[in-house]
């Protein structure tokens, strides 16, 4: 494994240290000026970049069009109050001092964070955590699902609910820069997008979590609060939404929550600089980077003979685009109309047979009857439908037990 890092900054320190070292990372250029340094991310000739320099100096655009480009970034810096404000900015923070060995650690990781992985990278020790100044908290849980409408965002809003009946402070996040439907399953009229506004007050530089939370809609559902930031009213509004932004968002959310559930959209292509001469901003963007910062990602897909090929593509696509990441499948409208008189039995085969080897985390059924009459209501399932068959799967799948219909949740080993 060989990590190519462009240096900024540096006396000569830094960079005599790793080449004396022989280690995972090779000095490709050291720079004196930090658009030198975001033209070679731009060529790909950075796969990391080590800002050695003044840490005031850094500013968050700089950061972002790094990040933008595939490239992590890692600042050396010994002040507490610039290391809070770098690792808010969504750089790693390394002191001064750092040996060779540690910065390699702190590499590879950021660019795993990223959704590089390396060949031949061997994890790192259990002591050996990236020394940033804030420290994740709440779990980030991911809805995904591909083209087609298998009820993602159906299944991420009352998955929300259930966690939050759990006494967890949660927060949902509808990012589909496609069709946000999270302000109209709960029936809130809201022009204003919350996920728009959340972006904005984070290009602005002011990263206080609590800030962020309060721009997030308080509902009360089945006596269970939460918060929620509602999506883009008009998909034409997708530049408001920018990927690091809302990553950025997202980690500074962590502080003050225990689960944070997102809504994201099918697409994974990022292919935009294929039709123009520079960075461009990528509409799938945010998917991305939604689905790289995840704890969980629950790939959701329809139980039928569409469903279950779209989503085989889709996640190949994923792991072609984004690497490794920590998905389980959840099969969504599963009944016997749908895949036959046994039908979690004959999705279990199918998926043995042709799927990608992820393990499956639940069969939901089919229950129109409880889902239109919670969209006509503007509410939940647990609300609405508190004992329906789907309710029961959803309230098992975030770790809630109720009574009521056999539940189709079931949980099987990673596959190998």
């Amino acid at each position: 494994m060989n990590i190519s890092v462009v240096v900024h900054g540096d006396d000569g320190t830094v960079v005599d240290r790793l080449e004396s070292h022989r280690g995972v990372l090779t000095v490709a250029r050291n720079c004196t000026e930090m658009s030198e340094v975001i033209a070679l991310c731009e060529t790909g000739l950075a796969d990391a970049a080590i800002l050695a320099g003044l840490p005031e100096e850094v500013e968050t655009r700089d950061i972002d069009a790094m990040i933008e480009r595939g490239v992590p970034v890692l600042v050396l810096c010994d002040d507490a109050a610039q290391g809070k404000r770098l690792a808010a900015a969504g750089a790693y923070v390394a002191g001064t001092g750092s040996t060779a060995p540690e910065l390699g650690i702190l590499v590879a990781r950021a660019r795993a964070e990223l959704g590089h992985r390396e060949r031949g990278a061997e994890p790192a020790a259990a002591g050996d955590e990236p020394r940033t100044a804030a420290r994740k908290r709440a779990r980030v849980v991911v809805f995904w699902g591909p083209v087609g409408s298998p009820g993602r965002s159906l299944l991420a809003l009352n998955y929300a609910v259930e966690c939050a009946l759990g006494a967890q402070e949660v927060v949902l996040l509808d990012a589909d820069t496609y069709g946000a439907s999270q302000a109209v399953q709960l029936g809130l009229l809201d022009e204003a997008a919350g996920i728009a506004q959340i972006c904005r007050t984070v290009d602005s530089g002011r990263f206080d979590a609590a800030k962020l939370e309060r721009i997030c809609a308080p509902v009360l559902i089945a006596g269970a609060r939460m918060r929620v930031a509602t999506g883009l009213p008009r998909a034409s509004r997708w530049p408001e939404l920018r990927p690091t932004a809302l990553r950025r968002a997202v980690l500074a959310l962590q502080e003050v929550c225990d689960t944070i559930v997102i809504d994201v959209a099918a697409p994974l292509e990022l292919d935009e600089e294929l039709s123009f001469d520079t960075a461009a901003p990528q509409r799938n963007g945010v998917t991305a980077a939604m689905l790289r910062i995840a704890d969980e990602i629950h790939a959701v897909g329809a139980a039928d003979s569409i469903g279950v090929p779209r989503l085989i593509r889709g996640l190949e696509e994923m792991h072609e685009v984004l690497g490794e990441l920590p998905v389980t499948v959840l099969f969504n409208k599963v009944s016997a109309a749908n895949a036959g008189a046994s039908p979690r039995q004959a999705l279990a085969e199918t998926w043995a047979r042709f799927g990608p080897g992820l393990p499956i985390a639940g069969y939901l059924p089919h229950d129109p009857a409880a889902v239109d009459a919670a969209l006509l209501a503007g509410s939940a399932l647990a609300e609405i439908a508190p004992h329906s068959a789907l309710r029961v799967a959803l309230a098992a799948l975030a770790g809630q037990r109720i009574k009521g219909k056999a539940s189709f949740l079931r949980r099987l080993a990673p596959s190998k």
